[in-house]
């Protein structure tokens, strides 16, 4: 086995594994599909491993392939940081910072606040990764996280938001056609909108809501987007941010005494970061904003 392996090897075989072709990779990497095909042989010799196999359905990665991934993404996701280090580097607050959060936290609340950062620093660039998948700070998949839950890890920065408190939301016109719930065993005689798939936040946030099962649900999806897209069409009745549902005077709260759930909302960067002037800005102004959100 050979231990001097080239990154764009890796970066090959990551793609092959994303895409399941050589063509699709190339196409993503911007590459002929010869020089991708190229560098799966070489990694495959170098490595002393097979690593794709050929199948109908296009390139298969082996046992050794998919246990090869996750060191993989964390060299992609360090040669990523690496490169956001590097172009912030000279005088003034230049350069990229990777910012992750839920998606209704990155498509909702985060926007503005974003704006009126770069109107201040015109020269800094955004990456914002929405995602429900809590993103690994310590190997710098992002820079700075917006989590639902306090950090665990000891080299990361975190301050403390406060709470996002949760309530049951319905369009008006829903509303008048169905009628308000006025205990929570009526909600089972509407049109619930909530999950597909049971995580521990869901069991958790669900516990005060006996009627809030997958069998009740008319409709079920794991986006956060999509249930906010269909409580504000008028589909029934979902989950929905306080501060966000009082932005549409159309969104009306019921039950709001019999449930109230809060999200313990943190902000946290690896401590690496503390001296990164375009990640301390950022951090800087993300924590004062989002403060001043849940307040």
């Amino acid at each position: 086995m050979t231990y001097n392996i080239s990154w764009e090897l890796y970066r090959s075989y990551l793609s092959v594994l994303q895409n399941g072709s050589l063509s699709g990779a190339a196409r993503s990497m911007g590459v002929a599909q010869p020089t991708v095909g190229r560098h799966i042989a070489m990694l495959e010799e170098q490595l002393g491993m097979k690593l794709f196999t050929r199948s109908q359905l296009g390139l298969l990665p082996t046992e050794a392939a998919l246990a090869l991934k996750a060191y993989a993404e964390s060299m992609r996701a360090s040669a990523a940081a690496m490169a956001r280090a590097a172009e912030s580097q000279g005088l003034g607050i230049k350069g990229v910072v990777r910012i992750t959060a839920s998606e209704v936290m990155g498509a909702e609340v985060l926007p503005p606040i974003i704006v009126r950062l770069q109107r201040q620093w015109p020269e800094l660039k955004v990456e914002l990764v929405l995602s429900n998948r809590l993103q690994d700070l310590l190997v710098r998949e992002a820079d700075i996280a917006v989590r639902m839950m306090p950090p665990k890890q000891d080299s990361l920065i975190a301050r403390n938001v406060g709470y996002v408190e949760l309530g049951l939301y319905a369009h008006q016109d829903y509303l008048q056609d169905r009628g308000t719930p006025r205990t929570l065993a009526e909600l089972t005689e509407h049109a619930l909108i909530g999950f597909d798939e049971e995580t521990p936040f869901v069991r958790a946030a669900s516990k005060p809501l006996p009627a809030w099962r997958r069998d009740n649900f008319m409709l079920r999806t794991d986006s956060d987007l999509a249930q906010l897209a269909m409580i504000r069409a008028g589909a029934g009745i979902g989950v929905c941010q306080v501060m966000l549902a009082k932005r549409d005077p159309n969104l009306v709260r019921v039950l709001a005494k019999e449930f109230v759930f809060k999200l313990d909302t943190w902000l946290a960067m690896h401590e690496d970061l503390r001296h990164s002037p375009r990640c301390k800005i950022t951090f800087d102004a993300l924590l004062k904003e989002l403060q001043h959100y849940v307040s």
